[in-house]
């Protein structure tokens, strides 16, 4: 068969790996791609939001399943768009997809449904929110309501610190649209923890839990980015707090979503703060994680087509998980400059020399191909994981291929996984 996968990160590199393990696949494209993924699948040159051509191309090649992995094309209706010309598609409608691309949406329907969240204030206009932060007690979240890859939520210490993110958000709109209207939230604290889930609407099939970093600097210093690096499993996630989150965030999240005639059929991602007061969820994404994908993937034993068709035919009740029991950690090496301005052009050295190592697997997420050579060509460049008996022990593994690749200007945290 064929299948087209949206997008060109390394969660899309994932997901065609991870697609080309199966028996069923016979030929898979991606739009756009990247340099990694142009090994496994044809890139086609399309930007992942170009609905009509991307439309165009899977009835002119006759495409069995458009999988759309990309936060934006959701958000704007790439999975309606599909199934309205009869093409098959894997992924929730642009009603479910709100859920991610409107925070102040998710936050309404949390409040509504009693699931469990920081308390906040939703802002349409600077000088109001500003007004707001006076009264505050620090340190506090501002986040921009809509997409903005992961970078859009800023944790502040004191008053000036929020007033300028505000501004950022807003005045200066660093994050266009996405910043027209802010949330301002409080602060939680503890252990954070992604679960994400394979759901028709109806029946809810929960993930091995993960977690991302997503400072850029060691011990969770610096600007938030897309993700720095994940792991798999938590050690925090417990049968008793898994048990609690799904009895009173996942299950409740899915219920309410179908009242409201948003029916989420795809991946639902929890992003959980495990607090002293219960689990709290801190965002919900609409499709797979990036960088968790990278490592609940290699883990999963069933093939992914067969899940993916499931969702969409509404017969999850018929599909039962299973599992590596190995952990897994994923290290992004990144660009230098990474999450704000950075150089691209870099030749990628020492990706012939990772396939001799045992259960390594690097993930394309910024590269280009330029014949046999690889090139840098965004912030997070690679995302190179690993497999292990422990977290420690695939985190040591996850490092050891990390030395043996390079870029100029390469950054990669050196904490992902350790102390845990």
């Amino acid at each position: 068969m064929k299948i087209l996968v949206v997008g060109g990160g390394g969660r899309e590199h994932a997901i065609i790996w991870k697609l080309k393990q199966g028996k069923r696949t016979a030929k898979v494209f991606c739009a756009p791609g990247n340099g990694g993924i142009a090994s496994l699948a044809t890139c086609i040159d399309y930007k992942a939001t170009d609905i009509e051509n991307i439309i165009k191309f899977a009835k002119n090649e006759g495409i069995d399943l458009t999988i759309v992995a990309q936060d934006d094309p959701l958000a704007l209706g790439m999975v309606d768009a599909l199934e309205k010309e009869g093409l098959r598609a894997f992924g929730p409608n642009k009603a479910a997809a709100q859920i991610e691309a409107s925070k102040s949406f998710a936050k309404g329907l949390m409040k509504k449904n009693a699931i469990p969240t920081a308390a906040y204030e939703v802002f349409d206009d600077a000088k109001a929110a500003k007004a707001y932060l006076a009264g505050c007690t620090f340190p506090i979240v501002v986040k921009a309501d809509g997409l903005a890859l992961g970078k859009g939520v800023f944790i502040c210490d004191n008053a000036a610190e929020a007033v300028k993110a505000v501004e950022n958000i807003m005045v200066a709109k660093a994050f266009g649209k996405a910043g027209d209207r802010i949330i301002v939230e409080e602060f939680l604290s503890g252990h954070e923890v992604s679960v994400l889930v394979f759901t028709d609407g109806k029946t809810v099939l929960p993930m091995e839990s993960s977690q991302d970093h997503k400072r850029v600097f060691d011990f969770d210093q610096g600007p938030n980015t897309g993700g720095m690096g994940a792991f798999s499993p938590s050690p925090y996630y417990t049968a008793e707090v898994e048990k609690e989150t799904i009895d009173k965030i996942i299950m409740p999240t899915v219920r309410a979503m179908a009242l409201e005639d948003c029916l989420f059929k795809g991946v639902l991602y929890f992003g959980l703060m495990l607090t002293k007061k219960g689990v709290k969820v801190l965002e919900y994404n609409a499709r797979f994680g990036d960088p968790e994908t990278q490592v609940i993937l290699p883990r999963l034993k069933n093939e992914l087509l067969d899940v993916m068709d499931a969702v969409i035919d509404g017969r999850l009740d018929q599909i039962q998980l299973e599992w590596d029991s190995r952990a897994a950690v994923c290290v992004i090496m990144a660009s230098a400059g990474y999450p704000g301005q950075y150089q691209k052009g870099f030749e990628v050295m020492g990706l012939d020399t990772i396939a001799m190592l045992e259960d390594v697997m690097v993930f394309h997420a910024g590269t280009q191909r330029e014949g046999e050579q690889i090139f840098t060509s965004g912030g997070r460049v690679l995302g190179v994981t690993a497999l292990g008996d422990t977290l420690r022990l695939a985190a040591d593994k996850a490092y050891t291929a990390v030395q043996r690749l390079s870029f100029e200007g390469a950054y990669f945290r050196k904490d992902i996984a350790m102390e845990r």
